[in-house]
């Protein structure tokens, strides 16, 4: 009996074990993540992050739970706001280098929530995920291998990482995976196969790949097909072992790079890929030194890279502070905390909303508790909260979009000022996802056309364009926030000419000094 129970558990610490060498890898990947993060965000710096653009800081307080931590709250000023920038983009090199690996994690952490806090109005499912692994990480060594914390720790690095905050890091990617899945079970669409080929039908949202992969629909079936059966049987990525696992995780590792070269959905397709590389175990590494050694790479290329980079991380380790307080509290008191400390945020983090979710598909009836409750409250503060994972689930959207701000001049003219054209009601571009200027854009527009009339961020929005539109000379009056719609079937997939299309009246909006009024516009809506 004592040899099944060691056997089990044995068989469960290698499920959640994470080796050290893919750990390094999610530490840089990470840190790359963020670098790419703060370069995106800050080509539109003025505009979503300033006090002079669309979300100035009343809003962005107004938007998020009471209590929320952000750095960007104790600052109005846009140098500040730009240091601070400069500050996450630094600490994003720290973390690559692995120097004060925790610390660097835990500052990491709090920047991505702060600046997620201080726009809300862009976020999406990849934003979410990406501060979730970054909570997690800071429960695991990131720093045991190639980094320079283990140049100054001069031992012997471990090969494997077993702990309940690896348990956490994996647990969070196959319980997104196993929610996304069971919200696109019940889906006639998935179901039927026909939701691959209408998303990529979706100009506003497709680009690169998307349009040439458009003429194979069957294929997109396929992939389609494919995609949602991984996600249904991704519990697999912790049953699995060895060379299993990581098949499986390359597999779905493939399909997050398909996103990122097909679809704009945000960072998603980057955050995913480095979230699945924690399934890489040793066996991977293994195998990928005996290709290269077959290969003859090993010597020629991999030897002298690893030489190279031992060398500048030996550098680095002796040039810098080797600072590691000891509070003198025992190991097994810390040990003690720390699986204390995790079982609660696992409990937290995974079971409840588990069951929560549960409740909203009428599996079960469950009554959330006042201490829930404040559980999920405080979470929220510091933007740690699952999310539905409803990427794409379960329906997918089949209407094109874009919009037409209407806006009358004091000369007498009529333009269309989100395009930055004459005023028409026609499609602006044949590849509608040029109407934006980065993907957070369509996000943000999506917050503007939710609000609707009695929305506040849409009148932010009209000051901003009012404002900058006097700045170029012209006093506009009037604003009419349309949104036009085109219906995607599987005949129209690359065939938008021939789609019904129709309008919807989002708000009506005046300028300052001006009264609202309806337009008498040269041409109807569709």
């Amino acid at each position: 009996m004592s040899e099944w129970l060691d056997r089990i558990g044995r068989y469960i610490v290698q499920s959640f074990s994470i080796d050290s060498r893919t750990l390094a890898v999610f530490r840089i990947g990470i840190g790359l993540l963020v670098i790419g993060d703060v370069l995106a965000r800050a080509s539109t710096f003025t505009f979503f992050y300033t006090e002079d653009g669309v979300v100035p800081q009343e809003l962005a307080e107004a938007r998020t739970v009471d209590g929320a931590f952000s750095f960007f709250f104790y600052t109005q000023d846009s140098w500040v706001i730009a240091l601070l920038f400069v500050v996450h983009f630094l600490i994003a090199i720290q973390l690559i280098l692995g120097y004060k690996t925790r610390f660097a994690m835990i500052l990491t952490f709090l920047f991505a929530i702060s600046l997620d806090h201080h726009n809300p109005l862009i976020l999406s499912h990849a934003d979410t995920l990406f501060r979730l692994l970054c909570f997690w990480a800071i429960f695991v060594p990131l720093g045991e291998r190639w980094s320079i914390d283990s140049f100054q720790r001069k031992e012997e690095p471990r090969t494997m990482i077993a702990s309940l905050g690896t348990a956490a890091l994996l647990l969070q990617m196959v319980y997104m995976y196993t929610v996304n899945g069971f919200h696109k079970l019940g889906s006639e669409m998935w179901n039927s196969r026909e939701a691959t080929p209408l998303i990529f039908g979706l100009d506003d949202m497709t680009y690169f790949l998307a349009g040439p992969m458009r003429q194979f629909p069957f294929v997109l079936e396929i992939l389609g097909t494919m995609w949602y059966y991984l996600l249904v049987i991704s519990v697999l990525l912790l049953i699995l072992h060895g060379r299993p696992r990581y098949i499986l995780a390359l597999l779905i590792f493939g399909a997050h790079f398909s996103f990122t070269v097909t679809v704009r959905i945000g960072a998603f397709g980057w955050v995913g890929m480095t979230g699945v590389l924690l399934f890489l175990p040793a066996r991977f590494w293994d195998d990928v030194s005996a290709i290269a050694r077959r290969l003859n790479l090993w010597d020629r290329a991999v030897v002298p890279v690893y030489d190279g980079l031992y060398a500048f991380g030996d550098r680095c380790a002796r040039a810098l502070p080797s600072l590691r307080p000891n509070l003198g509290v025992p190991s097994v008191v810390r040990d003690g905390a720390f699986d204390v400390g995790m079982t609660f945020l696992i409990l937290s983090l995974f079971v409840l909303p588990a069951i929560w979710f549960m409740d909203d598909q009428d599996a079960i009836n469950w009554e959330q508790s006042s201490l829930e409750q404040s559980i999920e409250d405080n979470f929220r503060k510091i933007g740690v909260r699952q999310s539905p994972w409803t990427v794409f689930a379960p329906t997918p959207r089949t209407t094109d979009r874009w919009y037409v701000f209407a806006a009358s001049t004091t000369d007498g003219e009529f333009l269309d000022v989100y395009n930055d054209r004459p005023f028409s009601f026609d499609r602006p571009y044949d590849e509608l996802q040029n109407i934006y200027g980065n993907y957070r854009e369509r996000f943000y527009m999506n917050t503007i056309r939710r609000a609707g009339q009695a929305g506040t961020p849409p009148d932010y929005l009209v000051n901003y364009i009012c404002r900058d539109y006097a700045e170029q000379g012209i006093e506009l009056m009037q604003i009419e926030m349309y949104v036009i719609h085109e219906t995607v079937t599987r005949e129209t997939i690359d065939d938008w000419q021939n789609r019904n299309t129709w309008s919807e009246l989002m708000s009506r909006h005046a300028c300052p000094g001006h009264a609202v009024e309806e337009l008498d516009l040269p041409s109807d809506p569709p």
